[in-house]
């Protein structure tokens, strides 16, 4: 998804956000939630997350 080079925490947000926007994740009727694809569900452990959860979920899968 945000491919196999180590990058910097913000550059992961970034490429998610990027993904999420290019995949059209953004949930149509609340533009703060997330919507979780096959890809985003083991990540987000929940099939929708607000914008303001990305950042604490994110920083348990990295080291």
């Amino acid at each position: 998804m945000i491919g196999t080079e180590p990058v910097a925490r913000p550059q992961v947000i970034k490429k998610l956000w990027d993904y999420i926007k290019a995949q059209g994740l953004q949930d149509a009727a609340n533009k703060r939630a997330i919507n979780a694809d096959a890809k985003l569900l083991p990540v987000f452990g929940k099939p929708q997350v607000t914008m303001f959860e990305l950042a604490g979920i994110v920083g348990k899968h990295l080291s």
